[in-house]
């Protein structure tokens, strides 16, 4: 009985030589979903994948709190910002 079996790249594998010359090109392919094989000599050495972004969701009442709880805004504040701003400038 022979072995057939031949090992063969990823499809989506590059060497890495190449790797570094196109790493921008990579880091887009990779950010619209794609999963790139970084090889060395012929072997999986990294996986250039997309990122998982986690989002926790806002408290809506919580923020209201919290703005509520700010001292009201002054009519005058900007006149001071103002001063500040054009003070150090000159």
């Amino acid at each position: 009985m022979t072995n057939n079996l031949v090992r063969s790249a990823p499809v989506n594998a590059i060497n890495l030589a190449e790797a570094k010359a196109a790493l921008s090109a990579l880091v887009k392919r990779a950010a619209a979903g794609e999963t790139i094989t970084i090889l060395k000599r012929g072997k999986p050495v990294a996986t250039l994948a997309p990122a998982t972004r986690t989002y926790e969701p806002l408290d809506l009442e919580e923020l209201r709190r919290f703005t509520d709880s700010l001292p009201p805004h002054k009519p005058g504040d900007i006149d001071v910002v103002r001063a500040m701003r054009d003070d150090a400038r000159y």
